[in-house]
C-alpha cells in the first residue's frame, strides 16, 4: 500500500482534471490520489475515476473545508503516513508536490506550506485578495511568531499526526487557511513553508471570483482566526499538542 495521500477537493472540475491528474501521476507515482467530489453537477466524479483516481463522493455540498476534511478522515482510516493537499483547478503545480513531501518525509516539520511568494505566482490577483493575503499573512506571523508569508495557501503536505488532528472535530467547514496555521501552532505542530509556483485556474470560477465573495472570505478568516486564538487563551487543552487516539473507521 502506498504511504502517500494526494488528497484534491473537486467541485465542478471535470475539465481541469485531465491536465491536473496525469501531471500528478508523474510527479509522485508511488501516491495514491483521492479526489473528493463535492456533490459536483457535472462529470467530476466519472472523469477522475477514469483517469485512475480514487473518489468519494460527498452527497451534499460541504463546502472546501467539509471536501478537504473528508480527505482527512479517509486518510486516516486508512492508515496513510503523509498526504499532500492541492487544489484540482491547476494552480497548484504538481511538480512541486515532491518538494512540499521531502522535509515532511525527513521529519523536519510536521506541515509543509507552499508558498507563492518565497517561489512564484503567475498571474495577478485583485486588490481586495492582495489586501487580505498581506493581512492575513501578518497576522499569522505575528501569532505563530514564525514569518509565514503564504497563509491563505491550501497547497500543503502534512504527516499522518495533523490529519488525524484535523480528521476530528477541528477543521473548518468553508475557508480553511490563516485560522488553520494558527491552530496548528498552538496545537504544538511544526509548521516550515516551501517556495512553489501557482498558477491562474486553467477553466472555470475561483471561489475568490468576485469582490463580494473576497469580503465575505475576509470578515469570515478574520473572525475565525479570532475564534482560535479566544479557543487557545480561554481553554487550555483544547487543542491537544499531540494526537493520540486513531480515528474510528
Amino acid at each position: 500500500m502506498a504511504t502517500v495521500l494526494v488528497i484534491i477537493p473537486a467541485y465542478n472540475e471535470a475539465e481541469n482534471l485531465p491536465r491536473v491528474i496525469p501531471a500528478l501521476r508523474r510527479a509522485l507515482p508511488q501516491a495514491d490520489i483521492l479526489v473528493v467530489d463535492d456533490h459536483s453537477s457535472d462529470a467530476t466524479a466519472q472523469v477522475a475515476r477514469s483517469l485512475g483516481a480514487r473518489v468519494v463522493r460527498l452527497p451534499n455540498n460541504l463546502g472546501y473545508g467539509g471536501a478537504v476534511q473528508t480527505g482527512f478522515r479517509y486518510g486516516a482510516q486508512q492508515g496513510y503516513r503523509y498526504a499532500v493537499m492541492m487544489d484540482a483547478d491547476g494552480q497548484h503545480d504538481p511538480n512541486d508536490a515532491p518538494r512540499l513531501l521531502a522535509p515532511v518525509m525527513a521529519g523536519a516539520c510536521d506541515v509543509a506550506l507552499g508558498s507563492r511568494f518565497r517561489g512564484k505566482m503567475t498571474y495577478q490577483t485583485s486588490w481586495v485578495r492582495r489586501l487580505g493575503m498581506r493581512a492575513f499573512a501578518f497576522i499569522t506571523s505575528s501569532l505563530m511568531d514564525q514569518e509565514i508569508t503564504d497563509a491563505t495557501s491550501g497547497f500543503q503536505a502534512l504527516n499522518r499526526d495533523v490529519m488525524v488532528f484535523f480528521a476530528e472535530e477541528n477543521y473548518p467547514s468553508d475557508f480553511p487557511d490563516a485560522d488553520t496555521l494558527i491552530m496548528l501552532h498552538f496545537a504544538g505542530f511544526r509548521v516550515q513553508e516551501v517556495p512553489v509556483v501557482m498558477h491562474e485556474r486553467l477553466a472555470g470560477e475561483s471561489m475568490h471570483g468576485h469582490v463580494l465573495k473576497n469580503m465575505y472570505y475576509i470578515l469570515k478568516m478574520f473572525l475565525s482566526i479570532f475564534m482560535v486564538y479566544l479557543r487557545y487563551r480561554t481553554q487550555a487543552g483544547t487543542l491537544r499538542p499531540r494526537p493520540a487516539r486513531e480515528v474510528e473507521a
